[in-house]
């Protein structure tokens, strides 16, 4: 039975109708059937071939919630009909170095989901059954979606970085990502401080779990923050000034970059060299990690925020994502 879905025809075009065959289900495959998606920007990166990568007809989404409805000869481990997710990543090697450490998202083998195969902007899709994750009855499908791929980006850092409860975690971006890093890095147990340069989410980004808001267009504001730091997390990297950012930051301190709009990066050596300060990036996690984020979520509370639209309304959704107007991640419904 072919797959309806969503996609684009060719880089920068809007979504419409496609169908596509999915074929004989392999051995290891499951099939599911989605009820929820959210849109990331990295939909659009994929959608618009920001990053050389995207071949079309290219159908979007990997944030993927539904439930499984077929599954291969040799799989064990879930049973049809049981709620799961799928996230940016589909497939990986599982014989490297990376995977045998449970490193699987540091695979140089490793498959993102809506690149070679067709992504969750559809009634079904088909994955590697290593890579589809059981969702806890604590989360709601709607709002554990995204954390399928922006939650596992700020809590793998989290894990991979050495973050401890005792330290000073900053968030500049309150956005798809940062209102998600606010969460975790709270129920962490870090001090946290959400950085913005919009003063009118001072009130969401304390809900969100940030004890200090600076408005990070306020010179003045900047300088009173500077070294106060252990970790800071820059969910966007569109018009950022790096050298500030790093003057946040302690000795040792480390600024995590997570933004992925292809736009280089430009530092003073300085601040690196006297305070032995460290700039890192972070790809998703591991299944692993995945999993421990999940159940962290659970434990904690821990949710996007979302705004809800029908899958049919794609276009519509994704025109919100790109104009910055969601609060703060869109999620697609079946």
């Amino acid at each position: 039975m072919p797959i309806a879905c969503w996609a684009a025809m060719a880089a920068k075009e809007s979504l419409r109708p496609f169908q596509y065959e999915p074929g004989a289900l392999e051995s290891r495959e499951i099939e599911i059937s989605i009820t929820h998606c959210g849109i990331c920007h990295s939909d659009l990166h994929l959608i618009d071939n920001d990053w050389g990568i995207s071949s079309y007809p290219l159908v979007p989404g990997h944030e993927i919630i539904g439930t499984v409805s077929a599954r291969g000869a040799n799989v064990k481990s879930l049973r049809l009909g049981q709620r799961v997710g799928v996230g940016w990543q589909r497939g990986a090697c599982l014989e490297c170095d990376y995977c045998v450490r449970g490193e699987e998202n540091l695979c140089l083998q490793a498959v993102p989901t809506c690149v070679g195969g067709y992504g969750g902007f559809a009634t079904r899709i088909r994955v590697d059954s290593h890579f589809v994750f059981s969702i806890p009855d604590a989360l709601e499908s709607a709002t554990v979606a995204p954390l399928l791929c922006g939650g596992v980006t700020v809590f793998t850092p989290l894990r991979a970085f050495g973050v401890t409860p005792v330290m000073r975690v900053g968030v500049i971006g309150i956005g798809g990502l940062g209102h998600l890093a606010l969460q975790f890095a709270r129920a962490y147990g870090c001090e946290v401080t959400a950085f913005s340069s919009t003063p009118a989410k001072e009130q969401e980004a304390r809900q969100f779990g940030g004890q200090h808001f600076v408005v990070s267009s306020d010179a003045q504001a900047m300088a009173k923050a500077a070294a106060s730091l252990d970790f800071l997390f820059a969910t966007t990297s569109v018009g950022m000034d790096w050298n500030a950012l790093l003057n946040l930051l302690r000795p040792k301190g480390k600024l995590c970059v997570l933004g992925g709009a292809p736009v280089p990066l430009t530092v003073s050596p300085f601040p690196l060299v006297l305070g032995q300060r460290t700039i890192c990036g972070s790809p998703v996690g591991g299944r692993a990690t995945m999993t421990e984020m999940l159940d962290f979520a659970a434990r904690h509370g821990i949710k996007a925020k979302v705004e809800v639209m029908p899958l049919a309304e794609a276009n519509a959704a994704i025109a919100r994502v790109a104009s910055n107007r969601a609060r703060y991640r869109m999620v697609l419904v079946n």
